[in-house]
């Protein structure tokens, strides 16, 4: 019973320290378009169906996206997310959508080794050399994206793309409470990602980063 109790604590307070870290961090549409001197609008990868469209989480994710780039929150968008397999592709999926918007193409860069938020982030410093940051993602998820980012060395901001669209699902908010203590160990001892490699620097080419 003390070895459960203990757990139970350890994980509410690893939580806590995520949540209340982030929290003054986290604003709304408007706030973030006035921010002024943001680097790039970081977008969060998510499923994408066998047929290789944007699942409903996706969508809502690269939407918001979109409509922050639109509406001057920055020049420059960095999606990110999981193409580890030619036949599995997210970022192709979010850019394809952003060039339907009418972006250029060449403002929107692509993370191919964004498998999970902490190698977004590690990488969006080291790889993009950004500096300051909007992350668009759910709710849910923005606490714990916030949290590293700013761990890393990054100064960012939260905006919660939450539309309702993808149906809440009480299995999310489980995976976070489970996933925040990892991350927090992470944000402590800062791992190297599964990928690094050459700088692409978001104020450079965005085709730099096409895979």
């Amino acid at each position: 019973m003390a070895i459960v109790a203990f757990g139970i604590v350890s994980l509410a307070v690893c939580n806590i320290i995520v949540v209340a870290s982030a929290d003054k961090k986290i604003i709304g549409f408007d706030e973030a378009v006035n921010l002024g001197d943001i680097d790039c609008i970081i977008v969060l990868g998510a499923g994408v169906k066998p047929d290789g469209t944007m699942s409903n989480l996706l969508y809502e994710r690269t939407l918001c996206g979109a409509e922050l780039y639109l509406a001057g929150a920055s020049g420059r968008l960095l999606l990110s997310g999981d193409h580890s397999r030619a036949d599995y592709n997210e970022v192709g999926a979010m850019k394809e959508y952003m060039v339907s918007r009418g972006i250029a193409a060449n403002v929107v860069f692509t993370d191919h080794a964004g498998f999970d938020t902490y190698d977004t982030m590690y990488r969006a410093k080291e790889i993009f050399k950004a500096e300051r940051v909007i992350i668009v993602t759910q709710g849910f998820h923005l606490s714990r994206a916030v949290f590293i980012a700013n761990a890393l060395g990054l100064e960012a901001y939260g905006v919660d793309c939450d539309t309702g669209a993808y149906g809440r699902n009480l299995m999310n908010d489980i995976r976070e409470l489970a996933a925040r203590p990892k991350y927090l160990l992470d944000a402590i001892f800062k791992p190297e990602p599964k990928f690094l490699g050459e700088a692409i620097p978001i104020w450079g080419e965005a085709s730099a980063s096409d895979g």
